[in-house]
Order: structure tokens, then sequence, then C-alpha cells
């Protein structure tokens, strides 16, 4: 099963959640989509390098009608050097209906680089038209002390997990945050598919580690699959467990 297939992305809106990668897993989509639209509903650093080009409009879907190279990014403002800023989720919504790209894919919170992240009362930021929601966490983050460095809101993370902060992160500990509808599966519009991911499985241990937490999902939460990935490979796609 290739990148598209797992993740259910060939197709409609697919809204990317959590940490770990999600900006790579937008781009790695984009790559492998014939024609793609990557933006954000939240803060997005400078993707210019990872698509054909990038359109600053308030006005996206009369970029993406006029567009002669994919993928395409379309954001509304270049907020500084460093970044832009997101739509508004229901201006996602309406760049996805009926559209002339396969494929919307979206920034739907931020992690500041952090490996595992619980989203907090304004989070995550889905539009209502989302069909894929994709909840990420790394799997270099087992093992690690649940804290500011590793984890984006480590309080939130303990209060879904009963860990305390500074305690070692355990596999269920990352599952019961994918699963939970306060973590990856929050604010999941009704009829949109969640599909997870384990993302850096980097070799045989980290494969071993993304296993127990996609095992630990399934029981967890309805889902179809848990992808494991290692998205800046060339084949991104470690394993599907279902």
């Amino acid at each position: 099963m290739n990148l598209v297939e797992a993740l259910e992305a060939d197709g409609g809106v697919v809204s990317v959640v959590g940490a770990g990668g999600k900006k790579t897993t937008l781009y790695a989509l984009a790559e492998r989509t014939d024609r793609a639209v990557v933006t954000a509903t939240v803060r997005i650093p400078i993707f210019d390098e990872r698509v054909a080009d990038v359109v600053v409009t308030d006005a996206p879907r009369t970029a993406v009608e006029d567009v002669t190279a994919w993928p395409l990014g379309v954001v509304p403002e270049r907020e500084r050097s460093d970044r832009y800023r997101g739509y508004d989720p229901a201006t996602v919504t309406a760049l996805g209906d009926d559209s002339p790209a396969d494929v919307v894919l979206v920034k739907a919170d931020g992690a500041r680089t952090r490996l595992l992240k619980a989203p907090d009362r304004n989070e995550p930021q889905i539009p209502a038209g989302t069909d894929t929601v994709v909840p990420i966490a790394s799997a270099r983050v087992v093992g690690k002390p649940l804290d500011d460095e590793h984890v984006h809101r480590p309080e939130l993370v303990a209060e879904l997990t009963g860990r305390e902060e500074g305690e070692p992160i355990r596999p269920v500990d990352v599952a019961t945050v994918l699963a939970s509808e306060q973590g990856g599966r929050k604010r999941v519009p009704g009829g949109a598919t969640v599909v997870p991911v384990v993302n850096m499985v980097d070799d045989a241990d980290l494969e071993a580690t993304g296993r127990e937490v996609a095992r630990a999902v399934l029981e967890r939460a309805d889902v179809p699959r848990v992808v494991l990935a290692r998205m800046v490979a060339p084949e991104p796609v470690v394993a599907v467990v279902d």
C-alpha cells in the first residue's frame, strides 16, 4: 500500500494534526499527487521550496483555478520572514468544494517541532469539509521524559494519559493521545475518516515500538488502520497495522 492509499489522501480535504512530522507528511503527499494544494488553517513555516509555487492571496479558489504548475501552495499572508498565516477553516472547506485540485492538504495545528502533543481548547482548526484526518506522533518520543523538550503541552498529555510530567513516555501513552477524542481525534468532522500515523520509524527497534503503539490505538479507537512511516524516505510507508 503506497502513502496516498494508506492515508486515504487521494481526494477531498486532508487535515493533518499532531506532532512529529505534519509538514513532512503534507509535502510527501503533495509530491505523490498529480494536482495537490498545500495550505493551512494555522501558521506554517515558509514552504516555497516544497511546491511548484506559493500564491499569497485572499482568493485561494482563484489561484487554484489559474494554476500553471502543481503542487500549489496557497496562504493568506506572510506574517514574518519565516512563516505564513493560515486561512479560516471555512475558507479551506470552500476551497475543497468542486475543486480543480485532486486533494487539498491542510496543516491544522502546530507543535513547535516537538514529537508528541495534545491540543488546547482552541485546537485543532480542522475544516468542516475535511474528508480525512491524519493525527501524527513520533516513534522517537517513546522512552523520552514527558516534558517541554519533547512534548508540546506536556500538562495536557499528562491529563490524557494519567502520567506525571517527567515520567518516561510509554507506547500506550502515545496510543492514548492518538486515539483520544481530546487528542488526535479531537474535532473530527462527522463522516471523516481518521488514519493515525506513527512517524520517524527509522529502524527495526522503532518499528517494534510503532507496532506496539498501533495495536494500542486499534484497541482504543475505531480507525481503519495505523500507518507506520518514515516520511523522509523515498517510500515512506514502513508498515500498515489493521
